[in-house]
């Protein structure tokens, strides 16, 4: 309207939706002390239904931000899978009984949680680390690039256009009619409303402003209005197979109705059982009596929880199937779409539903989308805070859009052999191994878990061989020494089992002062700092002392690389945290006579540092986990080992190996400014 003066102010972040992804970023902002935005287009938060499956490594991810504790309580644990399949005479019976979780491969197992809970959890997170609150009922209107600003670390080269929504226009229409929670508006069988409540809001005095901001992240969902504005596509294809799902109390004689099931019938379709909280159950259900229509999209007011009701007790027959109440329900078309681009000008990045989507019964869309903000929020972070060089900011489509990519193959191939029907016999070549799907779904559990997740050569990653055939393609060089221009590489036959590229798997360890067994991994907190794990090996040979000795002096040294990225004004540990581990006898070792004072810096106020030297030694009472040997260490050398802020394993090498460790920080860290 004339005379109206639009508000106008600056941010460093502009996190677009709050869901998982977003809710993922924003904690990593609050975790970094990043002046950032985090703003959603409805009027609430989830309460009902959404994604509910956490899969290892995110409850390793929210155990690093301190509350997956809070998850583990409240869940339903996943334990068991049970496969029901067709007999020669066409009735279902269990055919295999599987772990859910692979053994040993985490401390966590698999668990279901409804997604407005998992957002609690970081909400009471924000508010704890910082001042960030989400802000409902707004969403972008415009978003411009000023690319000539892009490289200019101290500029804000993205303006938006925000509008603020009316109570009415952010509450969906589903939402206001329906006595049961409907989650169809959120459905990809549903239209995008973002373009219909911009064009409502529009002119209403008092409801734009404009935000200048650094960097931004779009994590608005499938139907992404960023992705739009950047003009990105989705790659892929969708599917003739449509899916209901009910999350119930459940009345039935099923026997496995509080397992985990996959259950092929022989001529109704399929359905995955999905044990929940508080005596729920998710039921993915096929619907195969629904068919897209011409436009390839399936009719959505003819899906009510009373058809997909029935379409579950025709898969289940001969056991019988209702309920009194219903908490939650939806239905969607299986698809599989990757972005082309995840980025533009590592200015504005695009997260989870916004650059993949796929289906949901493998339990991957909240897990990935979280873990792609998990990836990426701490390079934002610290790049805006001056601590990392913006080029690692290329590394987060190298390393997230080639996982994106094995996701998308993963779930073709599951969802089709879910979907498909069973094959009566060997013959029957149009059907369905159930040999083939038990296969795929063993092979495919080591991926849903998040843990094989094997990030490729680059600058933060000192791997053999070429970044952009070990990623999506996107060039993120490597570190090369300045002296013989040969590519930094860690040395793996170090430690067999830590791997380059991937997270740091975990076993107990005991604190050297007061014997507490931890778990390494409880030790890698996300505070938004890089780790060097000192397998500091027999601490009791002279040899050894001598080599420890030598690393901690070049690394104390007045220029040495420590030092350099270290602010004269902070704590040693406050970019880099060393953390020590060796292999001696508890007993026979003392922190203050055998380890130098850079393993456990004194501070004037609070002395000496006695959380950081660890030791794989036996428990009082949990035993020996024996560390050394898990981790595929020399009980004796041992190595060194670098962490990146997100726990994936950046580099190994020797005690001697000084100038590697220093090219590697010199080609990821920025020299500390002297203040």
């Amino acid at each position: 309207m004339p005379g109206v003066v639009v508000p106008e102010s600056n941010c460093d972040v502009l996190i677009v939706g709050a869901g998982p992804a977003g809710m993922m970023m924003a904690a990593w902002m609050a975790r970094c002390g990043i002046n950032a935005r985090i703003i959603d287009k409805r009027g609430t938060k989830i309460f009902n239904g959404q994604a509910d499956g956490l899969q290892c490594r995110s409850l390793e991810i929210f155990d690093s931000f301190g509350f997956a504790d809070r998850a583990w309580k409240e869940s339903n644990h996943m334990l068991e899978m049970c496969m029901w399949n067709p007999g020669l005479d066409g009735v279902i019976r269990r055919s295999d009984r599987l772990p859910d979780t692979i053994p040993g491969i985490s401390r966590f197992t698999q668990i279901v949680l409804h997604q407005g809970r998992i957002e609690r959890f970081f909400l009471d997170h924000l508010k704890k680390y910082s001042k960030i609150e989400v802000e409902r009922g707004v969403l972008p209107e415009s978003l411009e690039i000023d690319t000539s600003k892009v490289e200019d670390n101290f500029a804000y080269p993205i303006t938006v256009k925000l509008r603020h929504l009316t109570d009415e226009e952010a509450t969906p229409e589903q939402s206001k009619a329906s006595k049961v929670e409907d989650g169809l508006f959120r459905s990809n069988l549903a239209a995008d409303d973002t373009d219909d409540l911009i064009r409502k809001s529009r002119g209403k005095e008092g409801t734009a402003e404009i935000v200048r901001a650094k960097y931004m992240v779009g994590c608005d969902g499938a139907h992404s209005w960023t992705r739009r504005q950047l003009g990105f596509e989705m790659e892929g294809e969708a599917t003739d197979y449509i899916w209901g799902v009910l999350d119930i109390i459940p009345i039935t004689d099923f026997p496995d109705i509080r397992m985990r099931c996959a259950i092929h019938s022989a001529e109704s379709g399929s359905m995955m059982v999905i044990p929940r909280e508080n005596k729920l159950v998710r039921l993915y259900i096929q619907l195969t009596e629904i068919t897209p229509d011409a436009t390839g999209r399936a009719d959505r007011s003819k899906i009510t929880p009373e058809t997909i009701l029935k379409a579950a007790q025709k898969i289940i027959s001969p056991y019988k199937i209702s309920y009194e109440y219903c908490d939650w329900w939806t239905a969607y078309q299986i698809g599989q779409r990757v972005g082309t681009q995840f980025d533009a000008h590592t200015r504005v990045f695009l997260a989870g539903d916004a650059v993949h989507t796929h289906s949901p019964k493998a339990g991957q869309g909240m897990n990935v989308s979280m873990q792609d903000a998990y990836n990426l929020g701490w390079k934002i972070g610290l790049v805006v805070k001056g601590i990392v060089q913006r080029s690692v900011l290329k590394t987060y489509q190298s390393e997230r859009r080639r996982v994106a990519q094995d996701l998308i193959e993963f779930d073709h191939r599951f969802s089709r052999l879910f979907s498909g029907r069973p094959a009566k016999d060997v013959m029957d070549e149009s059907g369905v191994s159930m040999a083939e799907f038990k296969e795929a779904f063993v092979k495919g559990n080591m991926f849903a878990s998040g843990l094989s997740v094997d990030y490729g050569a680059s600058m933060l990653v000192a791997k053999q061989g070429s970044s952009a055939e070990q990623g999506d393609g996107t060039d993120v060089s490597t570190a090369h020494n300045s002296l013989t221009g040969k590519q930094v590489v860690g040395k793996q036959e170090l430690s067999t089992n830590i791997k380059l590229g991937m997270r740091m798997p975990s076993f107990k360890v005991l604190n050297q002062s007061d014997a507490r067994p931890w778990h390494l991994q409880e030790l890698l907190k996300s505070d938004s700092r890089f780790r060097i794990i000192l397998f500091a090996g027999n601490v009791t040979s002279a040899t050894q002392k001598t080599r420890i000795k030598n690393f901690c002096v070049k690394l104390d040294a007045q220029g040495s690389f420590l030092r350099r990225f270290t602010p004269a004004s902070c704590p040693i540990d406050s970019v880099i945290e060393i953390l020590t581990l060796h292999s001696a006898k508890r007993c026979d070792v003392e922190i203050l006579r055998d380890f130098p004072e850079l393993l456990h810096p004194f501070d004037k106020q609070v002395g000496w540092d006695y959380n950081k030297i660890y030791v794989d030694d036996e428990s009082y009472h949990e035993g020996d986990n024996h560390a050394y040997e898990n981790y595929g260490v020399d009980k004796e050398r041992g190595c060194v080992v670098v962490l990146r802020p997100d726990q994936y394993v950046g580099y190994i090498g020797d005690f001697e190996d000084v100038e590697d460790l220093e090219t590697y920080f010199d080609g990821v860290l920025v020299k500390a400014t002297k203040s």
